[in-house]
């Protein structure tokens, strides 16, 4: 019985250390700790010092991620490869509001997919300057804009 007791406690230890320390990596979390900003954000400069945002989306539960963010000041972007079919790209086709984590404070958002043409390659360019990466846009590669969400 003691053995049993001893399995639940390290899956309990584990289950503490997942919750609060993922997403890791490529492994996806749940909820996103932090402190909530509920304050609007006008200015989100601040995103590009971050080398890593958490994202937060809810469908029937919470899925958060790591995605690399980027900003040209007022606006604020995430990004992401062959995004077509991913759970939390497809969740926020579905249901906008969400969070972001960054520098361990976490803000309500509403994501909404750029498809203007001109604006993805000014998302892209952000993010090349952040990344210190050059390169052509591919045509596979998604964007979101943003916005914040406080209440």
């Amino acid at each position: 019985m003691w053995k049993l007791g001893v399995v639940v406690v390290v899956l309990l230890a584990a289950a503490a250390v997942y919750i609060s320390r993922c997403p890791c990596e490529r492994v996806p979390g749940l909820w996103l700790l932090g402190d909530r900003v509920d304050a609007t954000v006008d200015d989100w400069s601040f995103a590009n010092e971050v080398p890593l945002c958490q994202i937060e989306v809810r469908s029937w539960r919470p899925h958060s991620v790591n995605l690399n963010c980027m900003s040209t000041g007022p606006d604020l972007y995430i990004s992401c490869s062959r995004c077509a079919g991913k759970s939390w790209s497809s969740t926020v086709l579905q249901q906008p509001r969400g969070l972001i984590r960054m520098f361990d404070k976490v803000y309500p958002v509403r994501f909404e997919r750029v498809l203007d043409p001109d604006e993805l390659d000014l998302a892209w360019r952000v993010r090349a300057e952040k990344l210190s990466r050059e390169g052509a846009r591919p045509d596979h590669w998604w964007s979101f804009r943003l916005t914040s969400a406080p209440g």
